[in-house]
């Protein structure tokens, strides 16, 4: 019988949460217009480089979209600021999935 072993995979759900953590760490200024355009930039761009990998993930899309978008909409830049970081650090951590699983499939060993 073959068996196939996960015990050399490396855990990438501590690594996805120190993204999200710093992304949520908020300026201590107020953020303008300017820094929202700048931040939304990168988590667009982000999750573009995700999507070329084949691993975007919906919430992603949803703190851009809903969440970024309405909070810019209503002049408040400092959560729009933060949900584009949060959607960016989002991207990010899917990306970071991608690549380990990518190479994960070589520490399988098949007995």
């Amino acid at each position: 019988m073959s068996m196939i072993r996960f015990d050399h995979m490396k855990p990438t759900l501590p690594l996805a949460l120190a993204f999200l953590v710093g992304a949520a760490v908020s300026a201590w200024a107020a953020s303008s217009e300017a820094d929202f355009k700048a931040a939304y930039a990168a988590a667009e761009a982000a999750n573009k480089e995700a999507g070329i990998l084949r691993n975007q993930w919906t919430v992603t899309a949803t703190a851009l979209a809903e969440e970024a978008k309405k909070a810019a909409a209503k002049g408040d830049f400092d959560q729009a600021v933060a949900s584009s970081k949060d959607a960016e650090a989002l991207a990010k951590a899917s990306i970071f999935q991608a690549v380990q699983e990518k190479e994960a499939w070589k520490a399988l060993e098949i007995r």
